[in-house]
């Protein structure tokens, strides 16, 4: 007797997990990482159910640089506007490191998702990782606006 596989605990199921995965892996060989040749792409599902993708950009001066999960949600709030709402997003690199988003992604996260928002990235020895927002930014913060 088989069983369906049991869904993943963020309610996706593991086929969207995967293609979300996919796509950061492939918007990852558009970065432009010259300086770190550490290249990171992300995709971010939205609550409607759009995808929408982003790699890292960096500049001489690294303060300048724009994450991977910057660039996807830029992209999405392009193209869908300010009141998106962040489901989840898969985060990846090419070079096999564990990595997960910095804290300033952390923060962008929480400001066009919650608390609920889960987070996908290469864990340790290769294994993929998975978190809410929650688990990855605490203490996180949002401003009261109009």
């Amino acid at each position: 007797m088989t069983t369906a596989p049991k869904p993943h605990a963020s309610g996706l199921d593991h086929e969207l997990i995967e293609q979300l995965h996919t796509l950061a892996q492939r918007v990852a060989r558009n970065s432009y990482s010259p300086y770190s040749k550490f290249k990171v792409g992300a995709a971010v599902l939205l609550s409607d159910g759009s995808i929408h993708v982003g790699c890292n950009v960096e500049n001489a001066s690294y303060r300048l640089t724009c994450c991977a999960e910057q660039s996807a949600i830029s992209s999405a709030v392009s193209h869908k506007g300010p009141e998106i709402k962040i489901r989840a997003v898969s985060v990846t690199n090419l070079n096999g490191a564990a990595s997960m988003p910095c804290g300033a992604c952390r923060q962008t996260l929480l400001e066009f998702g919650d608390t609920e928002t889960w987070i996908f990235f290469p864990g340790l020895d290769g294994v993929a990782a998975s978190a809410p927002l929650s688990a990855l930014i605490p203490f996180g913060f949002k401003l009261a606006h109009d």
